[in-house]
């Protein structure tokens, strides 16, 4: 039986960006060890209430805990960026473009255009929420023409409840409380949730794949 990863994330999401950009990394490696990756967009503020979940920057300790472990996670995973003033955003129209992207475009198209929102959101420090800096972003993938179609599709009443749809699985079928969340089969058709950036040495052991977990060197 075929292995999979599916990884769900929201570009508003810093922790989605290593994610994407760390599976994207080890793409090749991966599907040498016959693992499929697909992303998948939801809406992490519905996912938010959905499970009762709070963002870390509502919370005094988690937010104060979070400046440490934002630099952590981007130095380990080779990424450098400010947080936005701005931020955090209503993410529902690049997610629910994204979503359209994906069903309409082939797999590069649409990884393509998920790097692009994530880096022009963390790394370009542009409100993709607002359409002329989503259509700036997706403008280094597609045309001009296919940006209007795109950001016109993410108004379109199905696009709307396909997003809708798929964040409502990711909680109640899934289990997800935030992202990035991962639901990963395994040769032998075994599925398990996991969650968060820096869980792969426990995903690697359930998907029986070979890998080298961190070890501590003794001084001599």
């Amino acid at each position: 039986m075929g292995k999979k990863i599916e990884c769900y994330i929201d570009c508003v999401s810093p922790y989605s960006f290593h994610a994407f950009t760390y599976l994207q990394k080890n793409a090749a490696a991966l599907e040498s060890l016959n693992v499929e990756i697909e992303f998948i967009p939801v809406f992490l503020g519905g996912i938010n209430v959905a499970s009762g979940n709070k963002p870390p920057w509502t919370l005094p300790a988690k937010a104060a805990y979070s400046k440490y472990d934002g630099q952590r996670a981007q130095k380990y995973f080779g990424q450098s960026f400010e947080i936005p003033p701005w931020f955090p955003i209503l993410s529902l129209l690049p997610q629910r473009s994204l979503t359209y992207i994906k069903k309409t475009y082939h797999k590069q198209k649409f990884e393509a255009a998920f790097k692009t929102c994530f880096e022009t959101m963390w790394k370009g420090q542009l409100d993709i929420s607002k359409p002329e800096n989503l259509a700036q972003a997706l403008g280094t993938v597609f045309d001009g023409k296919e940006v209007e179609d795109i950001i016109a599709a993410a108004g379109m009443p199905e696009v709307k409840a396909e997003l809708a749809a798929t964040t409502e699985k990711a909680v109640k079928e899934l289990g997800a409380f935030g992202v990035p969340w991962f639901w990963v089969v395994n040769g032998e058709g075994k599925r398990e949730p996991f969650f968060g950036s820096d869980r792969w040495h426990f995903m690697w052991e359930f998907l029986g794949l070979p890998f080298e977990d961190l070890k501590l060197k003794a001084k001599i």
